[in-house]
Formats: C-alpha cells, structure tokens, sequence
C-alpha cells in the first residue's frame, strides 16, 4: 500500500516564495475550501506534476512556474511504501527530477524519460491514467473511465490488476525469440554448409579411386558451366539496379507526403481547438446576461455582437477543416501510390540480395573445384586422409543437428508462451474473472448512490447501462448529476479492486469541487456516507465551495487564500 505523507510547493503556479505544505496522512477526511482562485486546487497538480512530470490541469509547463518569481519552482511529494519512506522533487528553472529513499539520494539514471519509468513501474506500480482514475476525481481536466479510450481503460484495468508483467515479460520473451531465430539461421546456414562439404569430399573420395583426368575434365566442366550461370546472373543484376535506380525517387516523396500529413494533424488540432473555444463563446453568451464575475450585466447588443462574430469564426474553421480533409485524403491516395511503388523497389532489392547470394556461391564453388584440381594434379591428398576429413566433418555436423534440434524446440516453447502471454491470452483470461467483480461492485456503489440501472462492463471495457425497465442507453446519454454518480461509483470500485489485489491501493482520495457542480444535496449525503465506509487507513480530501454546507461533516478543514497576490493556506 502506498501512504502518501506530505505534499509541499514553492513557486507553483500562485504561491510565492515560502513552501506551502499539506499534510496528507493526519485526518481522516478534511475540506477544502476558499474563494475563487485561492489556489485551492493547486494540490492537484502538484501531486501529479510531483509524481508523474504533469499536473492534473491541462496547464503547460512554463505555465506552472509563478509569474512574479519567475523562477526556483519546486515540488516535493513524500510517501510510504511498506517501511521504506520515499520522496520525489521536481523543480523548474532550474530543471531537476530526484528520487531519495530512506533520506539517500539515488543516481541519476541515463534520461529523465527512464527515471520517470522507474519511479512508476518500479516504485509506484502506478501511471497516471491510473493515478486520476483511482486517487483523484475533478470537474476541470479530469478524463472519466468511460470517456477514455479502449486502450486507455486496458491500461488502467492492468495496473489494478497487477498484471502488467506480463506485457514486460512478453517484450522479454520477443528478445529472446529474436535471439532463438538467429541463432537456428546460424545452425542451418552451419548445417547446410557442412552438408556440401560432406558431398564434395564423399564425391572427392570416389574420384581419387577414378581417373584423375577424367576427374578434372569434369571438374573444368562445371567450372564452365558455374562461370556461364554467374554471367548470366549478372546481367539480371544490371536490369534490377536500373529498375532500382528509377524507383530511388520514391524514398523522398514519402517522407515529403508523411511530413504534410504530420504538419495538416497539427493544424487540424489547432482548428478544432479555435472551433470549441468559439463555439463555447457563442454557448456562454446565448445562456448568460450578467458577467459571472463581476455580476454586471450583458446587453443584447453584445451579446449579438459575440455570438455572430463566433458564429462567422466557427463558419470559417469548418470550411478550413474541411479542406485540410480534403488535403488530408488527397495525399493519403499519393501515398497508396508510393507505398506501391517501395514496394516494387524493395521486391527488386530482395532479387538483387538473392542473385548476388547465388553468384558469391558459385565463385565460392569455383574456388573449391579449383582447389580440387590443384590437388589432383599434385596427387597429394590420399585417400586415407579424405576419409579422416569426411569423418571429422560428419561428427560436426552430428553436433550441429543437436543444436539445431534443441533450438527448434526451444522456438516451439517460445511460441506457445508467446500464445499465453499477448493481449489475447492470459491477461484476457484474468481480467474475464474480474470483470463479474467490478460490475457486481458498480452497482452497489450505485444503488448506495441511489441510482438505480444496471450497469456492465464486457470483456473489451464497453458499458452497457440498462434502467429498471430494462432500456439501453450509453455513458452519454445520462445528466452530468447521473454521469457524476457513475464516475464516483466506477472510482470507488478500482479503490476496492486495488485493495483486494494490494496492487495499486493508496490512502490518498481527492475530490475536487464533486459537490459543487452535479451533485445534488441528496447525492452528497449518500456520498459521505460511502467516503465514511472506506475505512480508517483512507485520507479523503475534498475540494468545495460549499463550506458553510459541509463543514461540520469533515475532521479537519484547509482554508487557502490570497495573500499579497500570493496563495496561502490561512492560520
């Protein structure tokens, strides 16, 4: 179990120069609360920029450093694994990843991509999809299981279940089938190689009891006839490095089309961000007469205003995303047409490789034949020492046959676990026995919750949602409020899986703002109470605007505020 102890920020985001410390395993559960901009959830993006580089709000980096001090931001995160005590710093201008355990500072390692892969799969057992999943709940960034993407809840499902080990042990067992394949080429190429030595020294032995001439007139006949095969050859070769020169174009006309593709993507995300940010300026002023900060009020005129000019605005990206579609389908048909030409020159490639092959053969044979006639003309070889050669070159091969027997075995084993462990074999397999568990724990924190549908999760992780009359519906199709049950319910149950398997279960639980937006007042009772039943070794935090609601509810309280235009938690 992780014990997540103490979180503390200096020069993050609102807060000035003077560390502001939580303390994060001291009460049960404790509130949040403070104004507008206060900084009360900046505690979010601190655990998770602390831990996993990132924070939970869709900020950038830059952005996270405090405007005033413009400088030294640090982050520093202390947790509790078993008896061994950890802490994470990270810090900005200047750029600095540490990990300590148990107060010794541990080496650098060669990236900061394979410390941070270390400190997840190694020491936290936890990636940040699950971290948000599990640990934190918010209304800002946070991505809800059932809005993420098939791979995604996969990813998730495998850290609660602790079975990412066998994708690690899959990537492992790749290697080693490479390995096995080269060394089983290796042994045929061996096996092969002694098989014509045998033949031509059986074939030499029979000869030296023949004539000798006649030997070698045979012999300068296949010369002849190798010489004649390697010409012939070669001209093949010539025509394929023409056809090969001619298609040589091709290689910088896919990297040309790829990097538009790359570049029309890049666009298009820009598109489709201008789109919805004017498509939520045309919502906020269809819905609102009086600025939601200052309270004054909006006129129609303005209002008119706003809403056609977003209107032209959302006109004008649809009709350049629809060009760069356009674009985008043009040039994927120009790549189909490069993508067949490759093709074509790699094909000739490969011919190229084999003729070559067969002509390094025959000058190799002619080699040996020539050596042959060297030593019948010297008469030096006699037959007793051919049949000790074709002795000794036998036991080779009688070697190499084991080997090579031994390694075909060795892939048979490879490819039955290979069999076992892809996505398809033995994590399918467990996660079909957990996926009963995880519904049957949905729909009793939903029925808690007092929502009643019944809620399913197939072997792929897609919902399906039936009402008491047995309706079907979607994620999507409930109010935010219906939404926000199921997301609580869903957070609830990976808590519970986590326990059960003491794979990724944590003391910590942040909700951030759950009570101020879809939940109704019936809904945060029933809340409570499942938060009061998670046990004494669980930490919840909540996050709220409604203090004077839910302040005699929680053991502790945390009032952030404004101080000098810096963020503090108030004495």
């Amino acid at each position: 179990m992780i014990v997540f102890e103490k979180v503390r920020w200096m020069n993050f985001l609102s807060t000035g120069n003077v560390f502001t410390e939580v303390d994060l395993n001291r009460d049960p559960t404790t509130l949040i609360i403070g104004e507008n901009g206060s900084g009360k959830s900046t505690i979010l993006d601190a655990l998770c920029f602390g831990l996993f580089g990132k924070p939970f709000r869709n900020i950038k980096k830059d952005q996270l450093i405090n405007s005033v001090n413009n400088k030294k931001t640090i982050v520093e995160v202390e947790f509790v694994i078993g008896s061994t005590h950890y802490l994470v710093r990270r810090c900005i201008r200047p750029g600095k990843f540490e990990i300590e355990i148990d107060g010794k500072l541990q080496d650098r390692l060669a990236s900061v991509r394979d410390q941070q892969k270390t400190l997840e799969e190694t020491i936290l057992k936890l990636s940040y999809y699950s971290f948000t999943q599990i640990v934190i709940l918010g209304n800002a960034s946070f991505i809800p299981f059932m809005q993420l993407h098939a791979r995604e809840r996969r990813d998730i499902i495998e850290d609660l279940l602790d079975i990412k080990i066998f994708s690690a042990m899959n990537d492992l067992l790749s290697e080693r089938m490479k390995g096995n394949k080269e060394r089983l080429d290796q042994v045929k190429y061996e096996v092969n190689i002694l098989n014509e030595k045998i033949a031509i020294h059986k074939k030499h032995l029979e000869e030296l009891k023949a004539n000798s001439a006649a030997h070698k007139t045979k012999l300068f006949a296949e010369i002849d006839k190798a010489n004649k095969f390697i010409d012939k050859t070669q001209q093949k070769v010539e025509k394929l490095d023409a056809a090969i020169n001619q298609l040589a174009e091709y290689d910088e006309k896919e990297s040309k089309l790829k990097g538009k593709l790359s570049k029309i993507d890049g666009l298009e995300s820009r598109l489709e961000e201008k789109k919805k940010e004017n498509l939520a300026k045309i919502k906020f002023y269809s819905e609102n007469n009086s600025c939601p900060t200052c309270f004054q009020g909006i006129t129609e005129d303005t209002k008119h205003e706003h809403v056609t000019e977003s209107k032209s605005k959302v006109q004008e990206l649809e009709d350049g995303l629809n060009s760069l579609n356009e674009e985008y389908e043009k040039i994927t048909k120009s790549l189909v047409t490069v993508a067949e030409k490759l093709k074509t020159k790699n094909d000739k490639i490969t011919q190229k490789i084999e003729l070559a092959s067969a002509i390094q053969q025959q000058l190799t044979y002619i080699t040996r034949v020539n050596n042959e006639i060297a030593d019948v003309e010297k008469d030096t070889t006699s037959e007793d020492d051919e049949k000790t050669e074709l002795a000794k070159l036998k036991k080779e091969l009688t070697s190499s046959s084991k080997r090579h027997e031994a390694l075909v075995y060795e892939r048979s084993l490879f490819e039955t676990a290979y069999g076992l462990l892809r996505d398809k074999g033995i994590k399918t397999a467990i996660i079909r026995q957990y996926v009963p568990i995880i519904n049957q724990l949905v729909n009793k924190y939903l029925s808690a919750l007092e929502f009643f549908v019944q809620f399913e999760l197939d072997d792929e992780f897609n919902e399906i949602i039936k009402s008491r009359y047995r309706d079907e519906f979607t994620y999507p199709s409930f109010s935010e409020g219906e939404k926000m049950r199921i997301d609580l319910a869903l957070l609830f149950t990976w808590r519970a899986i986590a326990k059960m398997k003491n794979s990724t279960n944590t003391n910590l639980l942040i909700m951030d703002e759950v009570f101020d937006a879809s939940l109704d007042n019936s809904g945060c009772d029933e809340f409570l109470k499942l938060v009061h039943q998670l046990g004494e070794d669980t930490r919840v935090f909540v996050i709220s605007h409604k203090g004077d609601i839910l302040q005699d509810k929680f053991s502790n309280t945390l009032r952030f505020e404004k101080h000098k235009n810096f963020s503090r938690i108030a004495a």
